[in-house]
């Protein structure tokens, strides 16, 4: 399986990259790529939420009065739920939202989705992202001549360049990551995947594990 590669204005060089069918041919699994989401999704949660129980917010915890004979309705408690001013009954709690994914099931989701990109075909191999300066207006136009600048555009890099990073953290739908650090979410997220050479070498050793 080979693709052509283009150079970083956008414009198809003469080389070709080869793409290791077990990374980017093999079989995609849903259901492995449902519960690395889902496991993804649920560790950005903060988990932070907290109200005060009827012990924790403030106001005396003594009974107000007696328990007979006043003509009230007893009461334990001021701060008692389901009075004015009192605590949050069953409130919610700081927690964590982890959940549990084992590593080949992490490893098999993350092929998955690399095959479903190459399949339909919305993978570009660029040779390099290096630039002599900052200017967003190189990558808009590299996306123009690419057809890919109205498309959520994901570019993976084995090394961060910091001009490229620069260059891009201003335009819409265009994320810059790490090829060993992006997640199966980001990689569904995504309309294309544009990689360098560096990460098909990388993600091509994947298939020799």
């Amino acid at each position: 399986m080979k693709l052509d590669i283009y150079n970083i204005d956008g414009k198809k060089t003469s080389k070709k990259v080869s793409l290791d069918k077990k990374i980017f041919g093999a079989e995609k699994n849903e259901h492995c790529i449902y519960l690395v989401v889902k496991s993804e999704l649920a560790s950005k949660r903060q988990g932070t939420s907290k109200s005060k129980s009827k012990s924790e917010v403030r106001g005396t915890g003594a009974k107000p009065w007696k328990q007979k004979g006043t003509g009230r309705a007893r009461a334990g408690r001021l701060r008692n739920p389901s009075r004015v001013h009192g605590g949050t009954a069953f409130g919610p709690e700081p927690r964590e939202y982890n959940v549990k994914v084992n590593k080949k099931v992490r490893k098999i989701a993350r092929i998955g989705a690399l095959s479903d990109k190459c399949s339909s075909g919305n993978i570009i191999v660029v040779d390099s992202y290096k630039l002599s300066d900052v200017k967003t207006k190189n990558i808009e136009n590299a996306l123009k001549v690419l057809k890919i600048n109205d498309q959520k555009v994901s570019f993976l890099s084995k090394e961060k360049d910091s001009n490229f990073y620069l260059s891009c953290r201003n335009l819409k739908d265009v994320n810059t990551y790490k090829v060993d650090d992006v997640s199966v979410y980001e990689l569904m997220n995504s309309n294309m995947l544009v990689l360098d050479l560096d990460s098909v070498e990388y993600l091509n050793s994947l298939g020799k594990d």
